[in-house]
């Protein structure tokens, strides 16, 4: 399984997407003093997340 790092500010492009506020407030936490924002964050995660999806269904 791939370690989960926080990632530097891709180019993205604007999406609106809704979080509940406890997760907003953890992703905000965990990035305080660090070169990302909220969003490469998410991008971040979610990138990690297929990988782990595809590789589950490889095994």
């Amino acid at each position: 399984m791939k370690k989960f790092k926080i990632p530097s500010t891709p180019s993205t492009t604007n999406k609106c997407i809704r979080f509940p506020n406890d997760v907003i407030e953890q992703v905000e936490e965990s990035i305080t003093g660090k070169e990302c924002t909220f969003t490469a964050f998410v991008i971040e995660a979610v990138r990690v997340a297929l990988e782990n999806l595809q590789d589950d269904q490889n095994a």
